[in-house]
């Protein structure tokens, strides 16, 4: 669904907003089997994703650093929606995402579930890297083999 009432850019503007005031799996995790940085040091975004992986699933995953409301938001939204899930799909969302925030995909045929609300985005192209990069750190997490 493309927000197109005011009201629907209220509702995801809401949900944007509750998950930068109280971000989703923040933190560390203590013993990681994977973890990554992200850094966009042309605005200041710096994250870094932490995450147990068992038998190709996401067993836990948490976040930490600071960032913009779209970076915090996006990564709190991306813990949640990848959680307890197979690698695989955690890594087919992030390219649904991707190409959503991109222009290669349109938002309701993405099934991006809540991270919907972040579509928006793409019509301010200097904010996709602010809602990509703690995917992009979680992907470099992915890619590092214990």
């Amino acid at each position: 669904m493309n927000p197109t009432t005011a009201a629907e850019l209220d509702l995801y503007q809401d949900v944007v907003m509750d998950h930068k005031r109280a971000p989703r799996h923040f933190g560390t995790l203590p013993t990681p089997t994977h973890q990554a940085r992200g850094q966009n040091p042309s605005c200041g975004d710096d994250l870094q994703v932490t995450l147990n992986v068992a038998q190709d699933r996401i067993e836990d995953i948490r976040f930490s650093g600071q960032g913009c409301a779209i970076c915090i938001a996006s990564a709190s939204m991306m813990t949640e929606a990848v959680h307890g899930g197979d690698v695989v799909l955690a890594q087919q969302l992030h390219q649904r995402f991707r190409a959503v925030l991109t222009g290669e995909l349109e938002p309701e045929a993405a099934h991006l579930g809540k991270l919907i609300s972040l579509a928006g985005v793409r019509r301010y192209p200097g904010r996709i890297k602010c809602a990509l990069l703690g995917w992009h750190a979680l992907m470099h997490a992915l890619d590092d083999k214990p």
